[in-house]
């Protein structure tokens, strides 16, 4: 990993760190929470720079796996995004946070995550929205002649769900959080979070980060295993006839007539 990076993920980390970072967690926490709670499987997956901070421990699924470019108390698995140690079709839930606008081949990296997903498997990318305040805060840091900010190239949601289509996950939704810094003092920040509400609400595409959830696609398969498990996935049950039986061949008897009498030769033999 770069000097460069390294510098740009220790201010991320601190960030987060800080009161107004902890808002934009829990927000990313809250909203992750409605679908986790649903999700189902044995696997998930949270990938990013950022070390310290768990976006997955709410939730059914209890093997949570932490993967990150650099080592800290809460990474199990030091790797970068593009080339991830782990098998084809093994995760079933993957949280991706920052991890492609923060690496020099976001196009593989996505194809690493679709890799290691199972099928009808679940895809969350939290990333900085570039057509917001803070993606125009982020973009006026770039600017610094020696700003390791330079290395971030964030990431459109547009753009984003033209890659998942490309790689073979459907994007479901994309929702912005965060349109309103909190800033000034108390009654300004009330009205503030009132206004970023009213925004969190409608949904507005002013959020200063977004959530793409994608699905991966398996040719065949509609729906996703949220859907299957919400509606029981039976089989109709048809009933199968049974082969009819076939008749056992009567014992020959004696011939008989027309009209039904016994036939009997001259000397009074009966003809069978």
């Amino acid at each position: 990993m770069s000097r460069q990076f390294s510098e740009i993920f220790d201010e991320l980390e601190s960030w987060y760190g800080m009161e107004a970072g902890r808002v934009v967690l829990d927000k990313i926490r809250a909203h992750l929470a409605t679908y986790l709670d649903t999700a189902f499987g044995y696997h998930i997956l949270q990938i990013g720079p950022v070390r310290e901070h768990s976006l997955i421990e709410q939730g059914r699924i209890h093997h949570h796996i932490y993967a990150g470019p650099r080592g800290g108390s809460a990474v199990g698995l030091l790797c970068e995004g593009d080339e991830l140690p782990l098998a084809s079709d093994s995760v079933d839930v993957i949280v991706a946070h920052h991890s492609l606008e923060f690496s020099t081949n976001p196009h593989q990296v996505l194809r690493e995550l679709q890799r290691v997903l199972t099928p009808q498997g679940h895809l969350f990318i939290v990333g900085f929205n570039p057509f917001s305040l803070r993606g125009l805060g982020l973009l006026l840091k770039r600017f610094g002649r020696y700003s390791p900010w330079r290395r971030h190239h964030p990431v459109s949601r547009d753009r984003l769900c033209d890659w998942l289509r490309l790689v073979g996950c459907d994007p479901g939704s994309c929702s912005f959080l965060h349109a309103v810094p909190g800033i000034g003092g108390r009654r300004v920040r009330n009205l503030l979070e009132r206004l970023d509400n009213a925004c969190g609400r409608y949904n507005l595409p002013l959020g200063g980060l977004y959530v793409v959830h994608a699905i991966k696609q398996q040719p065949g398969v509609t729906g996703s295993r949220l859907d299957l498990r919400k509606h029981g996935g039976k089989l109709i049950g048809l009933a199968v006839p049974k082969p009819a039986a076939t008749p056992s061949p009567a014992p020959a008897g004696p011939a008989r007539g027309h009209s039904g009498a016994i036939r009997r030769r001259p000397n009074g033999d009966i003809i069978h």
